[in-house]
């Protein structure tokens, strides 16, 4: 696959996700996919998995062993043991009507901008390491394929 091509699919693929976006915020109704949260929520967990499953789960357990389990079972044990917190967080952010983890936070304090703005700053900059993950992933399955047909080239 040629490096124009996984360029393009990449920057279709962003402006879809813009597009949903600003659909949504505009007042429109979502697309179909995205009004079912369990196709949601299986997709970005599915994001989450793969790109830490692939650079991160099996480097840990080849070279700590069961450590790395802590990794996987602090989100199932919340998952099975911690509903009523979690449907506490969900029914705040329904009332407060708050979109992200920002809007959410900020609106504990009082809907105050700089607390937003500091929270929104520290998510980007703890999601850069997964960002980074992913496109990885994408070079190197992208060098992989054309490496495979073009045994020259990558």
């Amino acid at each position: 696959m040629s490096l124009w091509l996984v360029t393009t699919l990449a920057l279709a693929y962003v402006a879809v996700l813009f597009a949903v976006a600003w659909r949504v915020d505009r007042g429109g109704e979502p697309p179909a996919l995205t009004r079912n949260w369990a196709y949601v929520y299986a997709l970005s967990l599915g994001v989450y998995c793969t790109s830490w499953t692939f650079f991160g789960g099996v480097g840990t357990a080849a070279t700590r062993g069961w450590s790395y389990l802590g990794i996987f079972l602090g989100p199932i044990l919340v998952f099975l043991f911690c509903q009523p917190i979690l449907q506490r967080i969900a029914q705040i952010g329904r009332d407060e009507a708050t979109s992200s983890i920002a809007d959410f936070v900020s609106s504990r304090y009082g809907k105050c901008r700089r607390i937003a703005a500091l929270v929104t700053v520290t998510a980007i900059l703890g999601a850069i390491p997964y960002i980074a993950l992913q496109l990885k992933a994408v070079d190197m399955s992208a060098r992989a394929r054309s490496a495979g047909r073009n045994p020259g080239r990558g």
